[in-house]
């Protein structure tokens, strides 16, 4: 007998006595190697669609942006508000002037003008902004309470800095997802603006304080495009909105 017949004959004996010495083991392949049935293939390819369907609900949802008039309708609204806060900062500020010349405190009369005046120009802006949009303007009846002129410089202290911390960056902050360039304009023009009142209102109630009143500006100039608002000098041109001072108002008395 040749060499490679002789070893075919070994091979198939030592397969066949392994075969026999691990009946478990075979048995145990033997059914994981059993033929797929076409229902186990109709039920995975329904799992595997299962899966897909899900993964690409959750990718939707993770990539949807926020509805269009969902942050139109809430920069709206941003807008509204913030057109009766300035019409309302804009009374009580003209009231918290009268209280002050009437306390004999003059220079502060006219601090608070010209904020009053400052706030106005603010309030219109919004306003267009409202009507380029064909929005709903509100109508408001400004409320608040006139105290005395220390308190009424710490109320609005406390005011302008609700609107530099919080109030304004989150309307800015909606306007841009929004899109919408006046609002952006208009709400700007305003953040700026108050700004710069406020160090003016502590500086006037640090002078209230310490009896020092007379020496604060007598002369204000506001842009009349954003409302900005300088001390006793103003520049060619506004540093907001690059207006021409030949378009600023000027406050030196309680009747201009």
């Amino acid at each position: 007998m040749k060499p490679l017949a002789i070893l075919l004959i070994l091979a198939s004996s030592l397969t066949l006595a392994m075969m026999t010495s691990c009946t478990g083991t075979s048995t145990a392949k033997d059914e994981m190697q059993k033929p797929v049935t076409e229902s186990m293939k109709a039920a995975n390819e329904n799992e595997a669609v299962e899966k897909d369907n899900s993964v690409n609900e959750s990718v939707e949802k993770a990539s949807t942006p926020v509805n269009a008039q969902d942050v139109n309708s809430i920069n709206y609204q941003n807008m509204q508000d913030a057109f009766k806060g300035e019409t309302t900062a804009s009374a009580k500020y003209a009231a918290y002037s009268q209280k002050a010349e009437a306390e004999g405190y003059h220079e502060i009369a006219l601090l608070f003008k010209a904020a009053s005046t400052s706030e106005h120009i603010h309030a219109n802006n919004h306003k267009a902004v409202l009507e380029d949009a064909g929005q709903k303007v509100p109508v408001i009846t400004p409320e608040f309470t006139v105290k005395t002129t220390n308190e009424n410089l710490k109320d609005a202290i406390a005011g302008e800095t609700y609107e530099i911390n919080t109030m304004y960056p989150e309307f800015i902050k909606n306007a841009n997802s929004a899109g919408n360039q006046l609002s952006l304009v208009s709400l700007n023009y305003a953040y700026k603006t108050e700004q710069k009142h406020k160090p003016y209102y502590e500086k006037a109630l640090a002078a209230l304080e310490s009896n020092t009143v007379k020496s604060l500006p007598t002369t204000y100039y506001i842009c009349s495009t954003c409302g900005n608002t300088y001390e006793t000098i103003a520049p060619k041109r506004c540093g907001i909105s690059m207006t021409s001072s030949e378009k600023f108002l000027k406050v030196t008395d309680l009747n201009s």
